[in-house]
């Protein structure tokens, strides 16, 4: 008889855990949290859900915008990629509170460099949405003078001047190479850097993806109300007000001040473990304060350090399997290529 019930117990209790972590499930679908899509024909209908237009995908595009990405030629300088900023060792960003560019220039506006992992997902680019589409965004750093500072001309009379690359350009697009091409192939790279993780697992419907801790973070996180913001597939991605409940206490660093109406971005929360610093000014270093003033100026909130602490925990849990990418070797330059002009 003691069996029965101890068994009768174990079942009972077995079976309380699975409709929580239903329930818990439910929630976070409730909240519009939902899955990585899992192919390029998920990204493509993902993007239309969420009113971006998608680019054309092929393999063959995007092995070609690996190596543009890559490709240091594409600054004036010769010594900067997207990389640089964008440094896909460290979580697709640089480590630094401001992206440094160009002669050593820092942003200024004192802006922190995104991450390009997942990055194809936002519905809209840069911190105050300026682009609609990776192939817009690629286009800015390359020109921007405090970035790569090299005009649409002189990066393709670069890629012009390599035959390797102007074969390449030749079977892939038919107008060969072309600053829309370049910024297309680079988009192309970039919708490959799709982080899957755990938490897409849950999202699933594997309900033993997340372990307790976790869910208990993922519990905190909805009824907290982060979700408000940090929402869709991303965790983030979309544009949104700034400083809803609270000021932020290091709004001057830099002059950032959203776009017209003051909306800001919100940076996905998926791999965010490896991307600090935090902020669009980089001025917070630690997750647990990042964490709690967004309590404070979002919010209205004061998050405690016990719930800051399990937050984390499920933000843990969107640390994702990147895609190894392997390193190319770039085609020599000629007597062609434009010199670099540091």
């Amino acid at each position: 008889m003691k069996k029965v019930l101890v068994l009768s117990a174990v079942l009972a209790s077995a079976l309380f855990a699975a409709n929580t972590d239903e329930a818990l499930l439910k929630a976070a679908k409730d909240a519009g949290l939902r899955a990585l899509p899992a192919t390029q024909a998920e990204v493509d209908a993902l993007l239309k859900e969420i009113g971006v237009t998608p680019n054309q995908f092929t393999v063959e595009k995007a092995e070609l915008g690996k190596k543009l990405y890559l490709e240091p030629r594409l600054s004036k300088s010769g010594i900067i990629s997207c990389n640089t900023c964008h440094n896909l060792g460290l979580g697709g960003t640089d480590g630094v509170e401001a992206a440094v560019g160009h002669r050593w220039t820092a942003n200024p506006h004192h802006l922190n460099s995104p991450t390009t992992l997942n990055s194809v997902l936002n519905s809209t680019q840069f911190w105050d949405g300026r682009a609609a589409t990776l192939i817009e965004q690629a286009k800015g750093p390359i020109q921007a003078e405090p970035e790569m500072a090299t005009p649409a001309e002189l990066a393709v009379a670069r890629i012009s001047s390599l035959d390797a690359y102007v074969a390449e350009f030749k079977r892939i697009y038919k107008d060969g190479v072309t600053f829309d091409n370049i910024a297309d192939a680079i988009a192309s790279f970039e919708r490959t850097l799709l982080t899957p993780s755990k938490f897409d697992e849950f999202m699933g419907g594997k309900l033993d993806a997340l372990s307790k801790e976790e869910k208990a973070g993922l519990k905190t996180f909805i009824d907290k109300g982060c979700a408000a913001c940090h929402t869709g597939v991303n965790l983030g991605g979309s544009m949104q007000a700034f400083e809803v409940a609270g000021k932020y206490q290091f709004a001057n660093v830099g002059d950032f001040k959203g776009d017209a109406n003051g909306m800001v971005k919100t940076p996905t929360l998926r791999n965010v473990t490896k991307t600090a610093p935090y902020f669009h000014n980089g001025a917070i270093w630690t997750l647990e304060e990042a964490v709690k003033t967004m309590g404070s100026v979002q919010l209205g909130i004061k998050i405690s350090d016990k719930e800051a602490k399990s937050i984390i925990n499920f933000l843990g849990a969107l640390d994702g399997k990147i895609p190894a990418i392997s390193y190319p070797e770039f085609p020599a330059s000629s007597k062609k290529t434009p010199k670099p002009e540091l």
